[in-house]
């Protein structure tokens, strides 16, 4: 075959996401783009606020000498200072640039914490439903994920977690808001694993939290994320702003590392030898350069919360049972039938886009992205009720 092993096994378990995604490419083709609702992927249709495209061309345009040159591994001091700023105003924490590293996007930059964390057989226990993308992450660098259940309404189930706790256990990766679900967990339930996590270092184990925060400005009904530094002292956040700032394909964003973590130097300095290692090297210069005046901007959530509202409606009116999203921009409901890929050939029939949920390692739900111009989501309407209307006789 000439391909490794364990590439070909991870392609074939590869992304539903992306699956569906190229088959509503397909349909696309054949139907017209404008008569396919796909809800498929978290690709942002906004597009960046005004004044960080101003402030892009005003970059773009500049002949300050060097702007486009290598710089260290682990980003411009300039840049990494204003984001340090920005962390140290939100948590109370003594942040400077030391604790901040560049990187190309949240994915690269979950792939230089693991790299950095992990030997082989190393474990890292990821929450489900969760993004696929994370397993393939683990196993890059040798460690081995340990999916654990959560509740019935998405939460964290800390006893699950316990049991599921080794003494390989390395890591646990919690991602709030949550894709697929756009759960939020709170402050009550972050302590209490805070605590579990802190009963294991009092008998010698470090395992350390590592909160994927790529949503973490997308939040509803006055909803405020918990401060995770605050809350767990060996806690690494990565951050990026391909939904924030509506920047996708530009893969920026940032990795935080607590202030509070004993003996932080030789960690900082294998996530900036991983970045260069990798192949990475360092985050494109120009989005650096960008994004680190805008850590206090964002797209207008407002119009987000909009779209959510219609389309839980919608759910709800067609006899959906739903949890109610309250930051990201992805709804995850209960399949009306057992077998969720089944469904989502349902929903084709009706030029549907959407997920099943064994993508996201918990069969009987699906995924519905509304990321969407609000027209896809309203015409969507008279499917979902006709379908619930079948359903139920």
């Amino acid at each position: 075959m000439g391909i490794s092993k364990a590439i070909s096994k991870s392609m074939k378990d590869s992304s539903w996401i992306r699956a569906m995604f190229e088959e509503g490419e397909k349909m696309k083709k054949i139907h017209g783009p404008g008569n396919i609702l796909d809800f498929t992927l978290g690709n942002p249709v906004v597009e960046p606020p005004d004044h960080l495209k101003e402030e892009l061309v005003r970059l773009v345009s500049s002949d300050t000498a060097g702007m486009h040159r290598y710089m260290t591994n682990s980003g411009y001091e300039d840049v990494r200072t204003e984001i340090a700023e920005y962390h140290r105003e939100r948590t109370g924490l003594r942040f400077t640039k030391d604790h901040i590293v560049m990187t190309v996007g949240s994915a690269g930059g979950m792939n230089v914490v693991l790299k950095s964390l992990l030997d082989p057989g190393s474990e890292v226990i990821v929450l489900s439903p969760f993004f696929v993308e994370f397993k393939f992450y683990i196993e890059n660098h040798g460690g081995i994920m340990k999916l654990v259940e959560t509740t019935e309404d998405f939460h964290l189930d800390i006893d699950k977690i316990e049991k599921t706790i080794t003494r390989r256990t390395k890591a646990i990766i919690v991602n709030s808001p949550n894709n697929p679900t756009g759960v939020v967990y709170g402050q009550e339930e972050l302590m209490e694993l805070s605590a579990l996590l802190h009963k294991r270092r009092e008998k010698g184990q470090r395992i350390f939290f590592l909160a994927d925060e790529a949503y973490r400005k997308i939040l509803y009904d006055g909803i405020t994320l918990p401060d995770v530094f605050g809350i767990y002292e060996d806690t690494i956040t990565v951050t990026s702003h391909s939904k924030d700032l509506a920047l996708p394909g530009e893969r920026i964003g940032y990795i935080a590392a607590s202030p509070r973590i004993i003996n932080l130097k030789p960690l900082m300095d294998a996530m900036i030898f991983s970045n260069r290692i990798l192949g990475f090297i360092n985050a494109p210069a120009l989005m650096q350069r960008l994004v680190g005046k805008f850590q206090r901007n964002s797209v207008d959530v407002l119009e987000y919360q909009k779209k959510r509202d219609v389309l839980y409606n919608i759910l709800v009116e067609a006899g959906l049972s739903v949890v109610k999203p309250m930051g990201a921009f992805y709804i995850f409901p209960r399949s009306p039938i057992t077998d969720d890929v089944a469904f989502v050939r349902q929903l084709q029939k009706h030029r549907i886009l959407a997920v099943p949920g064994v993508g996201f390692g918990t069969p009987g739900h699906f995924r519905l992205a509304y990321c969407i111009p609000m027209d896809v989501i309203e015409r969507s309407r008279q499917y979902f009720l006709e379908l619930g209307l079948k359903i139920s006789r």
